[in-house]
């Protein structure tokens, strides 16, 4: 957060005065403390969601990103929003509107986007990605490819996706959608599949290791996902809604089980 705000007062002195969740993963929300005073806006569901799972994805997430962090000690707890709301709701800095919307349950079942209709620019989250991999230890597979719809129905001509660059044009921002939605599907119908046919986790693990490597291991992040992707596609393809909260100890147990005791690949992204 503090080398964020480092590149943004190189573009403005203008006070940072909100500050919007995408969704309730400690790696996205815990920088919220270094924008001092600023008001913090999340959808209901993510608000919901830290309560009920916040202190455990933290402590997880620590020990998967140790380098995003670095400086641990001066986080003062889980970030609590100021302000929640239900579908949607708009900010007007001066003339400018700004539409916070919870665009339905894809990564997390509380996904935020952030779309200024004027410009046509979308704040996408961990709803899109671009040459990442998805992380899809939390999703709602059944729903995503309806929210990825709703996000190309808002017409962004940027979109800004959780990781990866900054899509500039309708080309790639069509490209970005088509390659989130096509991973989250493929994986889906793998899982879905085995579940139909008895397979058991590891099976299904390694069947999709198998047939998505050769079409996404290039991605950056692939390795560290696809146990906990795995993990959660076959959970609902069992018909489990809600997602399982992941600990530490879920993550060790889940690893050693999928990698025969392999130690867990790392989930930074080094340039």
């Amino acid at each position: 957060a503090r080398d964020v705000i480092a590149r943004i007062r190189q573009v403005t002195d203008k006070p940072i005065r909100h500050i919007v969740l995408s969704h309730y993963h400690a790696v996205r929300v815990l920088g919220a403390s270094a924008y001092e005073g600023a008001e913090i806006i999340a959808s209901d569901v993510t608000r919901d969601l830290i309560v009920e799972r916040g202190q455990q994805d933290m402590d997880s997430e620590i020990g998967r990103f140790p380098r995003l962090f670095r400086g641990k000690e001066d986080i003062p707890g889980l970030t609590w929003p100021h302000v929640t709301f239900h579908k949607r709701t708009t900010l007007w800095m001066g003339k400018r509107e700004v539409q916070i919307i919870h665009i339905g349950r894809s990564h997390t079942a509380g996904d935020t986007v952030v779309w200024l209709p004027k410009e046509k620019v979308c704040f996408a989250g961990d709803t899109v990605e671009f040459g990442a991999t998805p992380y899809c230890g939390d999703a709602h597979f059944t729903d995503w490819p309806a929210t990825l719809a709703a996000v190309k129905a808002l017409g962004p001509e940027r979109l800004v996706p959780g990781r990866g660059r900054s899509l500039m044009n309708k080309a790639e921002i069509e490209e970005g959608i088509a390659g989130t939605s096509a991973f989250t599907s493929d994986l889906f119908t793998i899982a879905k599949a085995g579940v139909a046919k008895g397979a058991t986790l590891k099976q299904v693990y390694d069947e999709a290791m198998a047939a998505m490597r050769p079409k996404y291991g290039h991605w950056v992040i692939f390795e560290h996902c696809m146990p906990f992707n795995v993990s959660r596609a076959y959970d609902e393809a069992k018909g489990i809604d809600h997602p399982r909260i992941w600990t530490a100890e879920r993550d060790l147990e889940m690893w050693r089980a999928l990698e025969q005791g392999g130690e867990m690949k790392s989930a930074e992204i080094r340039s």
